[in-house]
């Protein structure tokens, strides 16, 4: 039988250890050392493939897990790596949000955030102990300009109140319930059928393009409007969200209300998308479509697969990820194990292996039968909640680890952690799917959660209990998780069989703040009393005012800069470590001993700490020999001291520098460079406090291009000439943001920027674009207008030598005075020129 401690005052434990309630955090945390049993450093340095090796980020921040099964653990802490790589510093205002793609696509919102997987990252999120990211990206949505929270379908209510559950924080809940309600009632205006009584939208907007209901349409790619489960599930569970949100927080009659719309979508659901012929859910056409298929009819009821058995799709279990079934249709989940049906050595399939349609493509974006990482974790959720919630005898917990361990495996490649869009689910392969810039390293689904809430057991709740009902294999040796931040506690599962691993007993055993309240012999359901959620103090929210995604101000410059690592790589918001693709201002090529890397602020920001993320990548780049912070004292510069992390300058995790100074308008890093090695950055930040919105420069940008007016010769349709100037850089293939003379008729092409006065110039920088049909020109030529007309310049210098794509092309001249300038194209045909951005200087920066 289990052991539970009957009462216990959790709250006068945090206290007796030295914490108080109110802190934000205790770092370090006594309770949390004094309860540890995992060696958080060791088990961090089990993994050898780390890009990030910010260990004390990850020993701050995330829960630990271990497990017998070496791809778990390495699985499991490849996923917080991703989180990393994809937090995105959008601007002070703003804040924290997460990238879907390591590349911000044309088709993302502001700063690179998309919302289709905004459910999957706020599940995973919610388990970081720094309630500042999370806070941030819930409000970027509904507070960011250009934010697009419905440009795909996603379950964002119910990802709030997920959060709530895991912080038991109703502050959380006041600030995002009107987001709740916005999102909700967007979808409703924009989607919602009255005549049918439910929501409708295509296969595309689940991010499921090409998809067996869509291949039977005229548009294969998108599909036509239906009925899915996947969009009535989640406005299911977000309209029982904001019900339970409003209750909670004192509005009854809201509560109702939205209780009622779900209670009605889970009917409607069930009574029109539920085939009982086939035991599943499925797609329902919203209008007639080719080949007979007729309106309100299932996937394969009509058309030219009529009668057909199959048609069966993983998005058929979205619905118990909400709970949203009734009991009596658990017969759904006999096929998830079934090799006939969804599994594979590398699966599951998206569809079922036997259906008239089912397809492996080779390329993105087809799902018709490739494993997908976003329908796998859907998977893993809902069965998980099946298990601890309904009663049938179709899967088990052992198949709910089986099916784990294979989507471990799965985000493998060249025997190192890895995801993207989709695999193989035969071999496993990512071939195809991984195009340069655009799905490594794909934040697009989940992974921690179903760790913490399946695998281990924390199922969060709305009341002051705890509960725990493992997954784990009864054979398994040991396994622990600790670190958790649940209601403001520290929560610890420890299944240890002999006892011999932890030290705190046999079996099942779960502790809080270091004090075990729960026992069992075997991984069994346990509900515990914890007492009212610790909830802290409003936080510190200190603004990193070296970030610039497309304003004015600051300035990054660089003595010497190498084009193909431009420093505005080094103020984008974005951490990472690989060279493949690149975030990094590097000094490859210098021939200095010493080179330095600044950022202009325009106006004076009190800095109080700077923040150096230094790149290593064999024995080309490494950490400098020694580095030193200058600050900006009116027109001269000044060293100054700071209390320093590391005593030791390192790579690949975060160099922090304490400042104690007077406000400064500009900051500069003089770096040292080992002997034969460059230096790089992928980041540098400086941060202070300052009341929002930030006091704008009075000064003009040094770069004279900035916002001003460009002409050209020839711009193609698909491109906006303004976007020359903006100071938005899109090197990456997906990005839309440049002017390009695709399709001109003229061997040669020019673009102009017009100054507005006249100013001495004699540096201009190219970002040159280059991918599907542009490339870089032969030729360029810059020439200023001298009154008359267009006269050449006196030209001193380029790098590099030859025009060079995805590089800064750097132009340096005799300084002239001007109000135009223009560069001329000779393009490299059949290639026609693109350019992502163009800046204008008086001199070298």
């Amino acid at each position: 039988m289990p052991t539970l401690t009957s009462t216990m005052d959790i709250r006068s434990l945090v206290l007796m250890a030295g914490c108080s309630v109110a802190a934000t955090a205790c770092s370090p945390d006594p309770v949390l050392d004094r309860g540890a049993v995992l060696d958080r450093r060791a088990v961090l340095d089990r993994q050898t493939w780390w890009d990030n090796r910010d260990f004390d980020w990850y020993e701050a921040r995330i829960p630990f897990f271990e497990s017998p099964n070496p791809d778990l653990d390495a699985t499991y802490y490849y996923r917080w790596e991703v989180v990393t790589k994809h937090l995105t510093y959008g601007s002070p205002e703003t804040g924290y949000t997460f990238t879907e793609f390591i590349d911000r696509p044309f088709w993302s919102g502001t700063y690179g955030a998309i919302s289709c997987p905004l459910g999957h990252q706020h599940y995973e999120v919610r388990w970081l102990k720094d309630r500042r990211i999370v806070e941030d990206f819930a409000r970027y949505w509904f507070e960011t300009p250009g934010a697009q929270p419905r440009s795909y379908s996603n379950w964002y209510g119910d990802a709030m109140w997920a959060t709530y559950l895991v912080w038991g924080d109703k502050r959380f809940l006041e600030t995002v319930l009107p987001h709740m309600e916005a999102q909700y009632e967007g979808w409703t205006r924009e989607h919602w059928d009255p005549d049918h009584r439910m929501f409708r939208w295509d296969g595309m907007h689940d991010g499921m393009e090409t998809n067996i209901n869509s291949r039977l349409t005229a548009d294969t790619f998108s599909g036509a409007e239906g009925y899915r489960p996947t969009l009535n599930s989640y406005l299911f569970a977000d309209a029982r969200a904001i019900g339970q949100a409003a209750a909670l927080l004192g509005d009854s009659g809201k509560g109702r209300l939205y209780e009622e719309r779900a209670a009605d979508l889970k009917a409607r659901v069930q009574e029109e998308l539920w085939d009982p012929s086939r035991d599943f859910f499925f797609h329902q056409y919203a209008n007639n479509e080719l080949d007979g298929i007729r309106a309100k009819s299932l996937t394969y009821e009509t058309g030219p697969h009529a009668g057909s058995p199959h048609g069966r799709e993983l998005l058929g279990y979205v619905p118990w990820q909400f709970n949203l079934p009734d009991p009596g249709r658990e017969a759904a989940w006999r096929f998830l194990m079934d090799t006939a049906y969804f599994a594979a050595p590398f699966g599951p399939t998206t569809v079922e292996r036997n259906d008239p349609q089912f397809l492996i493509s080779d390329v993105c974006c087809v799902w018709s039968g490739n494993e997908w990482p976003y329908a796998t974790t859907q998977t893993l959720a809902a069965m998980a909640n099946l298990l601890n919630d309904y009663e049938q005898p179709y899967v088990t917990k052992a198949d709910y680890v089986s099916l784990l361990e294979t989507y471990s495996l799965d985000q493998r490649m060249d025997g190192r952690p890895y995801v993207a869009e989709a695999a193989n689910p035969m071999t496993g392969s990512w071939e195809g799917h991984n195009t340069f810039y655009h799905s490594e390293h794909y934040f697009h689904s989940g992974y921690v959660d179903l760790i913490i809430t399946g695998l281990m057991g924390l199922r969060p709740r709305a009341d002051d209990q705890l509960e725990v009902n493992p997954l784990i294999p009864d054979d398994w040796p040991y396994a622990a998780l600790e670190g958790v931040d649940y209601h403001g506690y520290d929560v610890a599962i420890l299944w240890d069989r002999d006892g011999q691993r932890y030290g705190k007993g046999r079996g099942l055993t779960v502790l809080v703040d270091g004090q075990v309240v729960a026992n069992a012999p075997t991984p069994e359901r346990l509900i515990v009393p914890i007492g009212p959620p610790i909830v802290p103090e409003a936080m510190e929210r200190p603004h990193n005012f070296a970030v610039n995604n497309g304003r004015a101000y600051p300035v990054a410059t660089g003595s010497y800069s190498a084009p193909a690592t431009p420093p505005f790589y080094a103020v984008d918001g974005s951490v990472w470590y690989h060279a493949s693709p690149p975030n990094r201002w590097t000094t490859v090529g210098s021939t200095n001993a010493e080179d330095w890397f600044q950022v202009d602020f325009g106006i004076e920001r009190p800095v109080e700490s700077v923040v150096l993320y230094f790149i290593e990548d064999g024995d080309s780049i490494g950490p400098p020999a020694a580095y030193a912070i200058d600050v900006r004292d009116g027109d001269r510069w000044v060293e100054v001291s700071g209390e320093r992390s590391s005593g030791v300058t390192t790579a690949r995790r975060a160099t922090r520098v304490s400042l104690a100074t007077a406000p400064t308008s500009g900051i500069r890093v003089r770096l040292t460079h080992r002997a034969g090695r460059a230096t790089g950055l992928s980041e540098i930040e400086a941060w202070g406090d300052a009341p929002l919105p930030l006091a704008e420069p009075l000064a003009p940008s040094p770069n004279l291009a900035f916002g001003a007016t460009a002409t050209a010769s020839y711009t193609y349709s698909g491109d906006r000439l303004e976007q020359l100037t903006d100071m938005q850089l899109g090197f990456t293939r997906y990005s839309r943001n440049r002017w390009s003379a695709r399709e001109s008729p003229n061997p040669r092409d020019w673009v102009a920027v017009e100054l507005g006065s006249t100013h001495t110039v004699g540096v201009v920088d190219l970002y040159l674009y280059g991918d599907r049909g542009l490339g870089t020109p032969a030729s360029y030529a810059v020439e200023v207008w001298d009154g008359g007309g267009w006269a050449p310049i006196d030209e001193r210098s380029r790098q590099p030598a030859t025009p060079t794509a995805w590089a800064m092309n750097r132009l340096v001249f005799e300084p002239v005075a001007t109000d135009r300038v223009r560069v001329l194209f000779d393009h490299a045909l059949p290639w026609f020129t693109g350019v992502t951005e163009i800046m204008i200087w008086g001199n070298e920066p």
